[in-house]
């Protein structure tokens, strides 16, 4: 039978989780360190949680948004699917070797490093535009590829770093991050409608949208750097759970105390409060929550994008319809991670999300035969559906998995749920050619 404790603070009511069977009273915090009266600033860590999310993602999903720039310039060499294919091996092997030394790396100097990787790259995407003045050629192409190969191991810091450092902490945290992963998708789908709109019969007009794309893009990545570096670590409510994590036993959080001015020390003699359960236990007890993530992502990236924009044929909207499939998926990716915050339809159940997600595995053949035989309405459902679930379904998995764990538990668990979902990411990459092989048209 699971043990109750409180151990997260949600306003004035505590949060009250379970504590692996296993497990003792004797591996929680102190009363004092657990359970404090009063956390102030839950609230701007909720809203810069979001802000993160929002900018490890904000570079890439501009990428996908902008594809149809790109199939202007290379016409020849299927920017979306090649794009993605070079951005993920870069994401999943720097993910792999960070998640094997999680417990040894510094998750500030890891996070930040992310960050700005992320604002020099796309930064280094604007230059080439400008430099060039918009023109193709393979040359340009390979620099490009290399700067999304960049995007690819800033996200494997940040995505990871910053999953492993939440989950220890509140559950709206992570929460909120995810759910600005998805409102960078939704954002820059946004400005591509209105940029395409305003600019769509001047001279340039493709380009000039993809240049303020660009330019906002690096201004978030620099937002970012400054929020994380200077603010987060100094909110009360992030050094309660940060200081909580160093005395249980973790090790990754030292220099995020230290930028808030506390000083942590590890007694040597403690080594009850030191000893945690190795990666690989940790992975065998949540192997389904792992697959639950591999599963997802896998599916949604055999059809998001590249399907979208090469394999849906020509309808009334003309260049407009891939934008507006790229947009819904976005938007109802967003919703759908807000939909756990309603309790009473939260999915929590570990055979109930297996379930729901290989059902999902339906939409393959619905998507193929409504490219074939669909009009574009039935086209836009399918898209919107595909990103509800998505979105859903994700937070749902990456809130229930850390609870329950001591602190160095849960950083080490969320980065290696992370490499699973970005294992999904990269086999659904792969899939995603099975769609041109298939019509020969590669």
């Amino acid at each position: 039978m699971a043990t109750e404790y409180k151990s997260c603070v949600f306003g004035r009511q505590p949060f009250v989780g379970s504590l692996r069977e296993g497990a003792t009273m004797g591996d929680v915090v102190p009363a004092d360190v657990a359970s404090p009266t009063r956390l102030e600033g839950k609230t701007m860590a909720i809203v810069y949680c979001w802000f993160f999310g929002l900018g490890s993602l904000v570079s890439w999903n501009s990428m996908l948004t902008i594809s149809d720039y790109y199939y202007a310039l290379f016409p020849d060499y299927h920017p979306s699917r090649v794009l993605t294919l070079v951005y993920q091996p870069f994401a999943f092997g720097t993910m792999a070797i960070l998640a094997f030394y999680e417990a040894k790396i510094d998750t500030r100097k890891r996070n930040i490093f992310g960050y700005i990787l992320f604002c020099l790259s796309t930064f280094g995407l604007l230059i080439i535009d400008l430099a060039t003045s918009g023109r193709g050629g393979i040359g340009n192409y390979l620099g490009i590829c290399v700067l999304v190969a960049a995007f690819g191991v800033a996200d494997a810091h940040v995505q990871g770093g910053m999953v492993g450092d939440l989950s220890f902490m509140c559950p709206e945290f992570i929460q909120s991050f995810f759910a600005g992963l998805a409102a960078s998708g939704a954002l820059t789908s946004g400005l591509r409608l209105i940029t395409k709109a305003a600019f769509d019969k001047t001279n340039h007009g493709l380009r000039k949208g993809v240049v303020l794309f660009l330019a906002i893009s690096t201004f978030l990545e620099f937002l970012c750097i400054f929020l994380y570096a200077f603010v987060f670590a100094k909110l009360p409510i992030v050094k309660h759970f940060r200081r909580k994590a160093a005395l249980e036993g973790s090790t990754t959080v030292a220099a995020d105390l230290a930028a808030a001015g506390i000083r942590t020390s590890h007694s040597g003699n403690d080594d009850a409060k030191q000893e945690r359960l190795s990666n690989k236990q940790l992975l065998m007890q949540n192997i389904d929550y792992a697959i639950d993530l591999y599963l997802i992502y896998v599916l949604t990236l055999s059809i998001f994008p590249g399907f979208l924009y090469e394999n849906t044929g020509t309808h009334k909207l003309g260049s407009w319809y891939a934008v507006v499939l790229v947009a819904m998926y976005n938007v109802w990716d967003l919703i759908g991670r807000y939909i756990p915050l309603i309790e009473c339809i939260k999915l929590e159940s570990r055979k109930g999300l297996m379930i729901a997600i290989l059902s999902r595995f339906a939409l393959i053949p619905a998507f193929y035969f409504t490219a074939k035989y669909g009009d574009q309405g039935w086209m836009i459902f399918l898209v919107s559906f595909l990103g509800l679930t998505n979105g859903h379904l994700t937070v749902c998995v990456l809130t229930a998995a850390p609870k329950g764990y001591k602190a160095p538990e849960q950083n080490a668990l969320g980065n290696l749920l992370v490499l699973f979902l970005l294992g999904g990411i990269f086999s659904g990459v792969a899939l995603d050619w099975l769609w041109i092989i298939g019509n020969g048209t590669f």
